[in-house]
């Protein structure tokens, strides 16, 4: 169950996206996610623009190794990450994958299934 600040703990598959939100871990979530191996949060990106360091926290603050791969869901088109975020990544040892919303919640489950230490930030989709 999702406390007060909008977290899940447990890894979770996607279970469906669209409408503005997602279903995972049993619920339904609107708006944004960031799905680390914690737990999934809500993500206050509502747009690829907002996804900055800032809003990537949780996940900068893991331990080094947690996570090797993060799927960038950028909302119904693929928008590549801009080189100084990329580089924050690669300082972080996290390879980043930027994708359609879509591509990268169903990219996640395949990786998440296979055991690999992956996160996904999600822009919700209409």
């Amino acid at each position: 169950m999702a406390d007060s600040s909008g977290f899940v703990p447990g890894q979770h598959g996607i279970d469906a996206y669209g409408s503005g939100g997602f279903k995972f871990a049993g619920m339904s979530h609107r708006g944004s996610i960031l799905a680390l191996p914690t737990g999934v949060h809500a993500f206050a990106a509502t747009c690829f623009a907002e996804i900055t360091a800032e809003t990537l926290a949780p996940l900068l603050a893991l331990p080094r190794g947690a996570v090797d791969l993060l799927l960038v869901g950028t909302g119904p088109d693929l928008v590549p990450l801009a080189e100084p975020l990329r580089a924050q990544l690669r300082a972080a040892g996290i390879r980043s994958d930027p994708m359609a919303t879509g591509a990268a919640a169903r990219t996640y489950n395949v990786l998440l299934g296979e055991g690999r230490r992956v996160a996904a930030a999600l822009v919700a989709v209409g």
